[in-house]
């Protein structure tokens, strides 16, 4: 077991990927499935509050993208579900303790999309503040995880550039169009910089993620960056962030923010969102009715299996 050990450190002090079939201590594991696992979960989750909006979306372009953007989480959700299964996991647990409350999800989620530029919103700031994590876990230490996101990513940028490219429309629109995305910023803002967690000094799992590798970059490192790339983005659409006490620091070269809501942002993870149970709800019907899919899909595999068998008996 020492040696084993051993070489585990090793690997990742000399930034040796982890692979499913290499000794991990067992807390390794469970970090990653319990990461992996909200990570899957929040993309899935993550298409209600912008599939509400395919049936209203203003033009057929609009409907078409949102269709396949949200085709697109539910594959990322797979990647990542088939991540965590090379660990051990088991997707219908997983599921259990998401629909049981014992597996979480990205708080961001929990908010309603009350507008078409709350769909837009999300494209631009929810999905560019997940882009900021997700980049930095292209190079986290479990292959199978880092391979996923490579994929992920690359459709999220995608995603966040469609997002921005809607809001500049109703940005340039009228001036009730405007006010619109104005709304839609001032909803969003500070959900997306809560995406990153908890400040360090409250975040009691970041400090072993980074001694393993799983994460590159502190949750404050995470959301300065992405403060960092986005307010010039608002600034550009000639939208304003609703902080009054945000500024730049000339000799940091860092914008410097408002306190963020913790208050808030615990509460939602407790459960008491404005969302939470109606997502919760979704995911449950959604298991619940889609549970003789998943066992003709079993009983036709076994079938498989059987003739296969057999054929190679005869």
């Amino acid at each position: 077991m020492k040696n084993h050990a051993e070489d585990f450190e090793q690997a990742i002090q000399q930034d040796i990927t982890i692979e499913p079939k290499n000794w991990m201590p067992e807390a390794y594991r469970k970090t990653l499935i319990r990461q992996i696992g909200q990570h899957g979960h929040s993309e899935i989750i993550g298409m209600l509050p912008e599939g509400n909006w395919i049936t209203r979306a203003p033009t057929l372009k609009r409907k078409a993208v949102l269709l396949a953007k949200v085709q697109d989480e539910a594959g990322h959700g797979l990647y990542l579900y088939s991540a965590a299964e090379t660990l051990g996991a088991d997707r219908d647990d997983m599921m259990d303790k998401l629909i049981a409350g014992r597996m979480k999800y990205s708080s961001i989620f929990n908010y309603p999309t009350l507008s078409w530029a709350d769909v837009a919103a999300i494209g631009w700031l929810v999905d560019g503040a997940a882009i900021v994590n997700q980049v930095a876990l292209c190079r986290t230490s479990y292959g199978p995880y880092a391979r996923a996101m490579v994929r992920i990513c690359k459709e999220e940028s995608f995603h966040q550039r469609q997002g921005f490219e809607a809001m500049m429309q109703l940005a340039n629109g009228t001036p009730e169009q405007k006010q619109m995305a104005q709304d839609a910023v001032n909803r969003y803002w500070w959900p997306a910089l809560m995406m990153f967690g908890p400040n360090d000094d409250n975040s009691p799992n970041s400090a072993q993620s980074m001694a393993w590798k799983i994460k590159r970059f502190s949750n404050d490192e995470l959301r300065q960056k992405f403060v960092d790339n986005t307010v010039p983005q608002v600034l550009q659409l000639g939208l304003t962030v609703p902080d009054e006490k945000l500024h730049f620091n000339e000799e940091t070269g860092h914008y410097e923010f408002g306190e963020i809501n913790w208050e808030e942002f615990f509460a939602v993870i407790a459960g008491k969102g404005p969302c939470n149970q109606e997502r919760i709800d979704a995911r449950r019907k959604a298991w619940e009715g889609g549970k003789w899919v998943r066992e003709s899909a079993a009983v036709y595999a076994q079938k498989q299996q059987a003739q296969q068998q057999s054929k190679k008996v005869a």
